[in-house]
């Protein structure tokens, strides 16, 4: 599995990590079942503390991207339908929290946007 990380990027490393796992997991580029390398490993490969590749390995599995399987590690989940499910829950509860503090689905939906643009570094 190959992760480069680019040192001159306002991207901090943990996302950078993460960014392109689940893009090789989206891609297919890592099939389901990969075993992605020890935290430990990676965090040597790519000149990381452990506890950056950990954060990132953590929010991908949240996100229903990789499984942790205890002693036989880490590997990249079917997760397509965990993570449209995971990213319909939190659609749904910040309509219903921008709804209760009364703006307006159009401004909802500028903030929303601009949000996305941010996180994928279209800004």
């Amino acid at each position: 599995m190959l992760i480069a990380l680019d040192p001159d990027s306002a991207v901090p490393p943990f996302e950078q990590v993460r960014a392109q796992i689940a893009e090789l997991a989206r891609t297919g580029a890592a099939p389901v079942g990969t075993k992605l390398p020890t935290v430990r490993g990676l965090a040597e490969q790519l000149g990381l503390a452990a506890n950056t590749v950990a954060k990132a390995y953590r929010e991908l599995e949240a996100a229903g991207v990789v499984q942790t399987r205890g002693r036989h590690g880490t590997v990249v989940a079917s997760s397509g339908d965990a993570s449209r499910g995971a990213a319909a829950r939190a659609a749904a509860a910040y309509a219903a929290r921008v709804h209760g503090l009364g703006i307006p689905a159009a401004e909802a939906r500028a903030v929303a946007e601009a949000a996305l643009r941010s996180a994928y570094g279209e800004d």
